[in-house]
């Protein structure tokens, strides 16, 4: 059998496969399909769509026995009693006949495909026999694989921007990745927009637009322009996951992040050890939206739920608080 093989120009690097989440998986394939699969024991199996070889080592639990070494172990066990001896025996007898195969049965085979010989073969790891009286299960099976390949298979893998070497991830995702790092590596605890407005400044391209091959370029937003709008966007964005909240709006744009604000922390905290000791709340705790309310009246009333529930998160980690259950929490 003459194997086929990738043109290497539409073959992706072998850097990249395990980028792939079926490559490391056991796909559900067609026996024609592994036939005839591009390149870069021996029981036959037949889904219906071919027949390829399945590979299996003989495990030595599995081999034959001498029956008079055997019988004789039996005869040492306890008469009318558990004898040990005679259980793994019918043990090792089940495992043998489940094991056991016959021309005809129904299998579930699981391995990575090998050549040997120039013949495509499964190296089976994991066999088994299916009792399916009805053939349910050989329909769910075949009804099954199409759809398989129809959302997995038959799509090209999508792999990531970055590791593909794409720019098309788009300039708002990696504004906010870039200040939620400049968070990180400088511990901000407050910040202005123009504080972080040069960071974002080699996200912008400042080659002109054009409107056509005919026309004359057309002149777009400025580079600070550019910025400023991908700013508001990415600000936008960390404000409704609750990383940043403004403490007061006004004038003065600032903003506070809310992973090291200590004061929303202890505020959150307060609250929740205080009202934990009221008759109402012993039992059960405090639920997010009467702590949300809480906070808003004590710390700040630009808190959302988003922010609070960052704050929960991390105090609940340095087991500060504990969830009773859902959206409820207690200290003690």
């Amino acid at each position: 059998m003459q194997q086929a093989t990738m043109d290497p120009a539409e073959e992706p690097p072998s850097m990249l496969w395990g980028l792939d989440p079926i490559f490391s998986a056991f796909a559900r394939l067609y026996v024609r399909d592994i036939l005839v699969m591009a390149e870069s024991t021996q029981v036959p199996v037949d889904d219906g769509t071919g027949v390829i070889n399945c590979l299996c080592w003989k495990n030595d639990l599995l081999k034959e026995e001498d029956p008079a070494q055997s019988g004789a172990q039996h005869s040492d066990g306890t008469q009318g009693g558990f004898n040990l001896v005679a259980e793994l025996k019918k043990l090792r007898q089940t495992q043998k006949s489940r094991c056991h195969l016959e021309i005809g049965e129904l299998l579930r085979v699981r391995g990575p495909v090998k050549t040997s010989r120039q013949q495509r073969e499964i190296m089976a790891s994991t066999f088994y026999k299916v009792d399916d009286p009805v053939m349910a299960a050989q329909v769910a099976w075949m009804m099954d694989v199409p759809r398989l390949y129809r959302e997995c298979y038959d799509k090209p893998p999508q792999l990531q921007p970055n590791a593909a070497g794409d720019s098309s991830i788009s300039s708002i995702s990696k504004a906010t990745n870039i200040i939620k790092d400049f968070f990180k590596q400088k511990s901000v605890t407050r910040f202005r927009p123009y504080d972080v407005q040069d960071l974002l400044q080699p996200l912008i391209s400042c080659q002109p637009l054009t409107a056509g091959a005919d026309q004359e370029p057309v002149a777009g937003p400025s580079a600070c322009q550019q910025v400023r709008q991908l700013l508001k966007e990415a600000l936008q964005i960390l404000l409704d996951e609750g990383i940043v909240y403004r403490k007061v709006k006004s004038q003065d744009e600032v903003y506070n992040v809310t992973a090291h604000d200590t004061d929303l922390l202890i505020a959150v905290k307060d609250v929740i050890r205080e009202d934990s000791l009221r008759e109402k709340y012993a039992e059960k705790g405090c639920h997010i939206l009467h702590i949300l309310s809480a906070v808003r009246q004590r710390h700040s009333l630009n808190v959302s739920k988003a922010t609070l529930q960052l704050v929960l998160k991390s105090l609940e980690c340095n087991s500060d608080i504990v969830s009773t259950s859902e959206d409820h929490y207690t200290a003690f």
